[in-house]
């Protein structure tokens, strides 16, 4: 690439995560891009991330946050600090690939409408399988149920190239999000109110609903743990998800009829909960029982938010969007493919 490369600042929120950091830095270290600045946010780490950093990597530019902000908030907080074209949000726990930055900041470049996109996500123990949190790209089904191409629910696809060609998706995950600087400040950001979790899937239908377009590039590639923060099974972990799915619902749905797709939401829900209790899963059955509670009684709140962003829609996409219960698709009908439910 020239000089004129447009600006490309990778971020990484790290908290206690010195053994990731450990692990996965030299990656990002190594990544090759004419224009490039590598960020640290640490948000109030209580083990020797920072003194790692300091002691090794003297290039990496590192920002201390005076607490722990969540990662909604504490990206928000870090990227006040940091200048550029493009932000790459990059989890802790992530391996990236020598030239992971230029085939997607290419495809963004060739397209203005394009305001976020994401690499092919795969899993670093199984580095030929898709990874949960975002795989070859993100989709929803009606009822705000998100999905992806190669993982509907739990189940995870090979790759054996069956998502090779670039595609417009519903979100790009959290895990590697390319996005516009511009964008990310004018948007404002990640809902602060999420805590973690989601916040990528709410920011992405916000920059849909302003009319722009979320981008899935095959010709990238990074590995995820997953889980390096919270655990999957962890029932907080739960009592997020089901919460702040909720929330981006309400905030963000376009239908003329939002209201009965919450309503079926809500059982659906609650169907997930008895079955988790079923399999002995208290845990989870708390958590989205506590979920709803906290949504429902914070529900004007959302319902406000809901109406300031009514006031910036402007031509909001409709498509990647499946018609449909992505959950009956999957536990009724056993469809475990991407392609087997959205031909």
């Amino acid at each position: 690439m020239s000089k004129s490369s447009p600006k490309v600042s990778v971020v990484i929120l790290c908290w206690n995560g010195r053994k990731f950091l450990e692990q996965f830095l030299p990656s990002v270290v190594k990544a090759k891009y004419d224009n490039l600045e590598l960020v640290v946010g640490d948000n109030a780490s209580t083990d020797d991330s920072v003194q790692f950093l300091k002691n090794n990597y003297p290039q990496v530019k590192l920002i201390s946050l005076d607490k722990n902000y969540g990662f909604a908030g504490g990206y928000n907080e870090v990227l006040k600090q940091v200048t550029a074209d493009y932000f790459v949000l990059l989890n802790q726990d992530v391996e990236v690939t020598e030239n992971f930055i230029a085939p997607v900041i290419a495809l963004m470049e060739g397209d203005k409408r394009i305001g976020a996109a994401q690499p092919k996500l795969k899993q670093f123990a199984q580095k030929n399988t898709f990874e949960y949190a975002g795989a070859a790209g993100g989709w929803m089904d009606k009822y705000g149920y998100p999905f992806c191409r190669g993982r509907v629910f739990d189940a995870l696809e090979d790759d054996h190239g069956q998502y090779e060609t670039p595609a417009e998706i519903f979100w790009a995950s959290g895990a590697c999000l390319f996005i516009r600087a511009e964008l990310y400040n004018s948007f404002g950001g990640f809902d602060a109110d999420f805590f973690a979790h989601m916040e990528e899937i709410d920011l992405c239908w916000r920059l849909r609903n302003g009319g722009y377009k979320i981008i899935y590039c095959p010709g990238a590639e990074v590995y995820h743990v997953g889980g390096g923060s919270l655990h999957k099974s962890n029932p907080h972990k739960t009592f997020l998800n089901f919460r702040n799915s909720l929330a981006a619902l309400v905030k963000n749905d376009g239908a003329n009829h939002f209201n009965r797709r919450l309503i079926f939401r809500f059982f659906l829900d609650q169907a997930a909960s008895f079955w988790a209790l079923s399999q002995g899963h208290t845990g989870d059955f708390m958590a989205i029982q506590k979920a709803h509670y906290q949504f429902f009684t914070h529900f004007g709140y959302w319902i406000s938010k809901r109406k300031q962003l009514k006031t910036q829609w402007r031509n909001p996409q409709t498509n990647c969007i499946y018609n449909g219960s992505i959950a009956l698709q999957h536990f009724v009908k056993h469809k475990t493919r991407f392609e087997k439910i959205t031909p």
